[in-house]
């Protein structure tokens, strides 16, 4: 699941984490600039076209050739000539570019093994879509997604969380290596095909140790039984893991089936960019159109409505009371969903009313041990009140249930790291890839210059800029809740040393 790693003359470029160095000291490149040479380095040799080089650092965005163009100069510029006075990367007059040094390829960065957990352990694969309208994938994935909420739910199992498992959607592996890579002993996998107002389900639950069958079932019923199938099987799953069933209280399920569609495709989008989160507000406000009573729909729309004031630089008014609010009313419909919950507190905690924002916290995690996202938020919250060491503690465990999280959790732990004084770590957290592109570069600069490297602080500082002109600390310091006055002190101190504005 990680990218090579490749090395050309005193370079190694690690693709997965995002970073260059030039005999093991750590070089100051921009995120497209790596995006390109990553493209180039991984077929030396070879003419890149313009238009393939543009699509790997500008995916999905339009943007003028000249830019190629620049990026380009820049990365010649930063490498210097190769050992024989040439150029690493050479022009092809109106076709592209191509790496001219010899590479060699360091092979994948592997992860430790993951110890399996004490309780049984379970990852629930992507069901696949087959139906034979691709419109319905959002269906299959919201299946997905709804089985694991309700195993996470129980305590005697420990459940792998959403953004992981889809990190093998479409991709043939053998379920003894998934489980090894996720650290779990059992799968379980399935299909989904929905038509004609019906719905067929098939699902079986793997022992990826022995490579026993423990069940698998086969469900046919009309589309409007779907969520008693969900409950169904998710039962079946825990009798033949726990040996008996264990009750737990019931969830708010949607009435209105567009609704629960709009819902899982928004809430894949929340958190992209603010163009995605912007169409998710739209479908999001229409799922609770719908379905007044639909309690994900709620806590999501409430999160949008945080996101816009907190990180996409919308207005805090009427964001702020809004996104409260709605929180407050997916707790009141759903009491016993932790999802909400966790959104309530962390919400609470942005207005300063940390001991109710506490106590929802708790709740949330007595009605689901096993929610990631709840964990990496309480981790965020804990090291601005000071206390440091729970929440490191708190965001490793949310990578244990997440191992291929959201690009945020880097976000928290390097933040974390930083506040720990643990700046060498803050660094090479923050400058993967998984992360480099998000906000996060305000942390990387205070903790490169906290470590006497200003050149870099000052690089990542114009970067950061660029995308957050109107950032001051001053703001930032207003609007996240620090509860502890050394601890954003120390913050502070960092983003001055770095030269980020006042």
């Amino acid at each position: 699941m990680q990218g090579s790693r490749f090395a050309f003359g005193p370079y190694v470029l690690d693709s997965a984490a995002g970073t260059l160095l030039r005999n093991d000291v750590p070089v100051a490149a921009g995120y497209r600039g790596l995006k390109l040479l990553a493209a180039l380095v991984q077929r030396p040799g070879e003419i890149l076209a313009k238009a393939e080089l543009m699509d790997a650092a500008w995916a999905g965005t339009a943007v003028e050739e000249g830019n190629l163009t620049v990026q380009i100069a820049q990365l010649r510029k930063l490498l210097g000539p190769a050992a024989d006075g040439s150029e690493w990367i050479a022009t092809v007059p109106r076709v592209g570019y191509r790496f001219t040094g010899a590479i060699e390829r360091l092979g994948e960065a592997k992860r430790n093994p993951l110890p399996l957990p004490g309780k049984p352990s379970i990852a629930v694969l992507p069901f696949v879509n087959f139906s034979n309208d691709p419109e319905q994938e959002s269906f299959a994935d919201g299946l997905t997604e709804d089985l694991i909420t309700d195993l996470s739910r129980n305590a005697g199992l420990f459940v792998i969380a959403r953004n992981s498992v889809f990190a093998y959607k479409g991709k043939a592996m053998d379920v003894r290596a998934i489980a090894e890579d996720l650290g779990v002993r059992y799968l379980l996998e399935g299909s989904a095909r929905r038509a004609a107002g019906r719905v067929r389900i098939n699902a079986q639950l793997v022992d990826a140790v022995s490579g026993e069958h423990l069940w698998a079932e086969r469900f046919d019923r009309s589309l409007e039984d779907i969520f008693a199938v969900q409950d169904e099987v998710t039962g079946k799953i825990v009798e033949a893991l726990l040996g008996r069933l264990r009750a737990s209280p019931s969830r708010n399920r949607p009435k209105n089936l567009e609704a629960y569609d709009l819902c899982v495709r928004a809430r894949k989008l929340i958190d992209d960019s603010p163009q995605t989160a912007r169409e998710a507000h739209l479908m999001l406000t229409r799922a609770v159109s719908l379905d007044p009573d639909y309690a994900e729909a709620y806590r999501w729309l409430a999160m949008n409505h945080w996101m816009g004031w907190v990180h996409w630089g919308e207005p805090i008014e009427p964001n702020r009371s809004v996104a409260l609010e709605l929180a407050r009313k997916a707790v009141a419909i759903d009491p016993n969903d932790a999802g909400c919950r966790w959104v309530l507190a962390n919400l609470l905690a942005y207005e300063r009313r940390f001991d109710e924002a506490d106590a929802e916290f708790t709740k949330a995690f007595e009605l689901d041990p096993n929610e990631a996202d709840a964990w990496a938020t309480i981790s965020d919250i804990e090291v601005l009140a000071g206390r440091i060491e729970e929440g490191l503690e708190h965001i490793r465990k949310a990578f244990r249930l997440n191992p291929y999280p959201a690009s945020w959790y880097y976000l928290t732990l390097g933040q974390g790291q930083y506040a720990a004084g643990e700046y060498e770590a803050a660094v090479e957290t923050l400058r993967r890839d998984e992360t480099y592109r998000t906000s996060s570069r305000r942390f990387l600069a205070a903790s490169l210059a906290q470590l006497g490297r200003l050149d870099e602080a000052r690089a990542e500082v114009d970067l950061f800029l660029v995308a957050n002109p109107h950032f001051t600390t001053r703001h930032w310091v207003w609007t996240e809740p620090f509860r502890d006055a050394a601890t954003l002190e120390h913050f502070v101190d960092g983003f001055r040393k770095a030269g980020l504005p006042e």
